[in-house]
């Protein structure tokens, strides 16, 4: 189902090249590979500026392991991301979207923050999957590598519908085997907006400062910056347009519920094709 709607970061990559441009990036992570859409272009820009894309994946889809196998010049890290942290240097930009839960995100932000200090580099950071669903709902690709304290109530067969915090039985977008979702929405450590926020707000406890932006489209995309860097008064003119911008969130609603109403005819269908005497 999927395939009928975009949903890849790479919808983005107009607005993520002209900011790793801006931000004069060289050398970048990108966590979660997929297909290698966003990858191909991330290559090219550092190949450009004399760096290196590090893409991190346990799973990637195989036209990305034919592609990256044809590029030598490009590492892939064959872990998970939290796994994969002490094998990596710092970055001048990281692309996070890989596993969309608090756990995960939340970490993922953590070791960004101490690598980054570390090398004394400002901090330039694009999530994918800050709206809905994953936004206050934890997503789960493998659910038994999270701490079981963290892990919320999940479903790999019940889905997410606009309306509901609940997920339906049946109904809505689902995981269809590849994935589950927590079954209530909201609430404390849920979610990859709630991560952003938790980190955000201890960072702020302890004077350190971030620019943030929340782009409402395409399942969402939020860029985490270091307001002390060169060039954030750049970057921020770049996104501050596109932040909770309510003519994209009007455009993403509507996207999104023409798409839920496409699942539940394809349900309506399978639905007619088991029933005794159905042609």
């Amino acid at each position: 189902m999927t395939g009928l709607l975009i949903h890849s970061v790479s919808e983005f990559s107009d607005l993520i090249l002209e900011a790793l441009r801006l931000a004069d990036a060289q050398n970048i992570v990108e966590i979660g590979a997929e297909y290698g859409g966003m990858s191909a272009l991330l290559a090219d820009h550092c190949r450009a500026r004399g760096g290196q894309l590090t893409s991190v994946d346990p799973a990637p889809k195989r036209e990305f392991l034919d592609w990256v196998n044809a590029n030598p010049d490009v590492r892939h890290v064959a872990k998970t991301s939290l796994d994969a942290f002490g094998e990596l240097d710092a970055a001048d930009a990281w692309i996070v979207d890989g596993d969309h839960n608090w756990y995960t995100v939340y970490h993922e932000l953590r070791e960004i923050e101490a690598i980054s200090r570390r090398a004394a580099k400002p901090v330039l950071v694009f999530l994918h999957d800050v709206g809905w669903p994953c936004g206050r709902r934890d997503a789960y690709y493998a659910p038994d590598q999270i701490p079981a304290e963290h892990r919320h109530t999940h479903s790999y067969d019940a889905g997410a519908t606009l309306d509901r915090k609940s997920l339906v039985e049946g109904r809505g977008f689902r995981g269809m085997g590849q994935f589950a979702f927590a079954t209530h929405a909201g609430g404390v450590r849920n979610g990859v907006m709630t991560a952003i926020d938790d980190f955000l707000a201890e960072e702020l406890a302890q004077g350190r400062e971030f620019g943030f932006a929340e782009i409402p489209a395409v399942f969402g995309l939020g860029v985490l910056f270091d307001m002390n860097a060169a060039w954030s008064a750049q970057l921020a003119e770049l996104v501050l347009p596109y932040h909770q911008n309510k003519l994209l969130r009007a455009l993403e609603t509507n996207r999104l519920r023409n798409y839920l109403r496409v699942i539940e005819m394809q349900d309506e269908f399978a639905a007619r094709a088991v029933q005794p005497g159905a042609a």
